[in-house]
């Protein structure tokens, strides 16, 4: 069986334009955030060939590619701190929030990094009440 990581490097390959090009950008940024972040590849359906998600503590966010938009979902986007305001989509929800970027969008690096690292800090925070509460 091929590992998560395998699966992403082939998405980014099969997309081959600018969409690759950003979805490995951010997968470096993030990876770069947390060295300890893990990848993953789920939701494969017959319709869907699966989504890339990178994890600590749980999900920190999922990234898609559509026709015009690389999407990071973030899991617990809600109930984070957002200071550069990169969040830009699914701003509705109670829970996640994600964020699109099209063809020629730079990301504000440092801001992104940010935001990894405080995704992390919000799933390691619910997972210790988690383990708190089994006692």
């Amino acid at each position: 069986m091929e590992s998560a990581s395998a699966f992403i490097d082939q998405k980014i390959k099969e997309l081959g334009d600018w969409r690759g090009k950003t979805l490995a950008h951010l997968r470096q940024l993030i990876h770069d955030a947390d060295p300890d972040i893990q990848e993953e590849w789920k939701w494969v359906k017959p319709a869907s060939p699966g989504t890339p998600v990178w994890s600590h503590d749980g999900i920190v966010c999922t990234g898609e590619s559509y026709k015009q938009v690389v999407k990071l979902t973030f899991a617990r986007g809600a109930s984070i701190e957002d200071p550069k305001t990169l969040f830009n989509s699914s701003l509705e929800g109670n829970v996640r929030r994600a964020i699109d970027l099209r063809e020629g969008e730079k990301i504000n690096e440092a801001a992104f990094k940010q935001l990894i690292r405080a995704a992390v800090a919000a799933n390691s925070a619910a997972r210790a009440q988690r383990v708190a509460r089994k006692k």
